[in-house]
């Protein structure tokens, strides 16, 4: 069982799969990071002075010990932000590589060497 295990975790499509999601929560940070300081700001300028991080609807006030409950759609708007911009570097990113892959494609592949060979034959004849 640990060899089978070895060998499913090894095979090149689970490293890559590895990869791709430590790059991928990199990522994530990064544009989290774009919203929140970079973004957002400037968004909530434009609109007043507004901190989205503190736009929230209290539902029901704080009694003794137990904090407000509250709506904080302003995180939410940030979230859908976050989400937006990753949605689309990945669209871009993957239209990029169909784009590649069908001009791989597309490009004519060199015959084999016999018939390469006979055409040469074909040539000298005609001469």
């Amino acid at each position: 069982m640990l060899k089978e295990f070895k060998e499913f975790a090894m095979r090149g499509s689970v490293v890559d799969l590895a990869v791709g999601i430590v790059i991928g929560a990199a990522f994530g940070k990064i544009v989290t990071s774009f919203v929140n300081d970079i973004l957002m700001p400037p968004i909530g300028l434009a609109l007043g002075g507004v901190d989205f991080t503190n736009l929230k609807v209290t539902l029901k006030g704080a009694v003794g010990e137990a904090g407000a409950v509250t709506l904080n759609y302003g995180m939410f708007i940030q979230t859908v932000v976050d989400f937006l911009i990753i949605a689309l570097t990945i669209f871009i990113v993957v239209k990029a590589m169909i784009t590649l892959k069908k001009k791989e494609e597309t490009a004519p592949a060199p015959p084999p060497a016999d018939i390469q060979l006979l055409t040469e034959i074909r040539d000298l004849l005609k001469k």
